[in-house]
């Protein structure tokens, strides 16, 4: 087999069988393929697409490209839940906890935050003394005693998809649904979940943009789940605003905590409830959706949430005491207001805008070795269609840097006032099963 042959299939849009498709992401993975090889190919996929059938044996050929996570003996179904990146996301600091609460079985294998997406395990770390780094026999053992773990991925996880995206970063091939779906599906799937919930964030502050992006990516990874015999399932919701009002690691641990004590923002609550009524039916502890929506409302505000996050942070070796008394965490040293000059109503909430004035911050990371400075980041006092007076503060900026003028500016301009409210505030767009 060859692969010049096999380049110039797909620039001559003819669909790539299996044997082909392993060709390529075994020598990708060994090194037998030269980079401008590579680059090529992805270039052509971009160009020309890929069929479903070609998606599936490029995640199926990938995710056996290293590691395959055992789960079997974890008991009962393992149910994870992933999201393509947003601004104040921090759903799965609740969810994972509720739903163990109500008895499902959450193994979850997280990422980092680059740039001005926050990493889930970026989050959790700035509880002090956190471990993400348990090892495989560890966490099997903690899912198995309280149902929930959270941790990083393996080190040999998806090698091909680690090659193929250091690649399509500086060849200009990233924006292609077929390998963004392979690339997410491939790691979730060889995490070795049984039923996989997938939170496709469509809007300025997520990486599609569109309805039409967002819906044909959610539906190349349903079919990808169908195809491998996983329950997979996809929800589009809006990131034209952050969730919540938390934007920034420990800022964002902190509004956790609150909506897990059932007094956190409706937005984020109402999320959490949504995707976890979906993901107790997937698991198989509840028949229909709204009898798995009570329960989990109930146990947002009879405690049980919470403890199940307090026990889940001991268990890991981080301060129960922090989530126990939030005023623990460390704070900036330079809270900044910011105020409105204007009157009306937020019309919009520019979450790209706010999420690169987070960054300026110290809340993300320009590269993957810069350190996060967890204090950092910003807290919004409004929401759309919310109405706003000259002088009223709009958000606060956490920072341990200088003040600057510039990046003050910066949030006032992403957070625009009109004399009209916004038509269109829904949270969940679509569902797609």
């Amino acid at each position: 087999m060859n692969i010049v042959n096999i380049i110039a299939k797909k620039r001559d849009k003819i669909e790539l069988n299996q044997e082909e498709i392993e060709f390529f992401v075994n020598g990708v993975t060994n090194q037998s393929i030269a980079d401008y090889q590579i680059s090529s190919l992805l270039m052509a996929i971009v160009l020309n697409g890929m069929s479903n059938q070609e998606v599936i044996y490029l995640t199926q050929a990938m995710l056996h490209s290293g590691d395959v996570i055992d789960l079997s003996r974890i008991e009962g179904i393992k149910c994870d839940k992933h999201s393509t990146g947003g601004v104040g996301d921090k759903v799965t600091l609740v969810l994972a906890p509720l739903l163990a609460s109500c008895g499902a079985t959450v193994s979850k294998m997280s990422g980092r935050g680059l740039g001005h997406t926050g990493g889930t395990l970026d989050k959790l770390e700035s509880i002090p003394n956190f471990r993400v780094d348990l090892s495989i026999d560890e966490f099997i053992n903690q899912v198995n005693d309280i149902k929930v773990s959270v941790i990083g991925q393996t080190g040999n996880l998806v090698p091909a998809d680690k090659a193929i995206y250091a690649l399509r970063d500086v060849t200009g091939t990233v924006q292609s649904i077929p390998l963004i779906a392979s690339s997410i599906m491939s790691k979730k799937l060889a995490s070795g979940s049984d039923a996989i919930l997938l939170d496709v964030k469509v809007g300025e502050g997520a990486f599609m943009k569109d309805i039409d992006q967002a819906r044909q990516l959610a539906g190349v990874m349903v079919e990808i789940g169908k195809g491998l015999n996983k329950d997979v399932k996809a929800v589009i919701t809006d990131m034209n605003q952050p969730l919540g009002y938390s934007i920034g690691n420990a800022l964002e641990v902190k509004e956790a905590i609150a909506t897990l004590n059932g007094e956190g923002p409706k937005d984020l609550e109402d999320l959490c409830i949504r995707l976890g009524s979906m993901m107790l039916v997937q698991a198989k502890e509840y028949t229909n959706e709204e009898d798995a929506a009570k329960i989990l409302k109930e146990n947002l505000y009879n405690g049980k949430a919470i403890a199940k996050f307090v026990e889940l942070v001991k268990a890991q070796g981080g301060d129960q005491t922090y989530i126990e008394d939030p005023s623990k965490f460390e704070m900036a040293s330079n809270i900044i207001e910011v105020k409105t000059d204007k009157e009306g109503y937020l019309y919009q909430l520019d979450a790209l805008g706010v999420a690169q004035v987070a960054l300026e911050l110290g809340a993300g990371r320009h590269t993957k070795e810069e350190a996060i400075d967890y204090p950092a980041g910003i807290v919004l006092t409004k929401k759309v269609n919310d109405k706003v007076a000259k002088g009223d503060v709009i958000a606060y900026m956490h920072t341990n840097k200088e003040t600057d003028e510039k990046l003050i500016k910066m949030l006032q301009d992403s957070l625009i006032v009109k004399d009209q409210k916004h038509e269109d505030t829904s949270l969940i767009k679509e569902i797609i099963k």
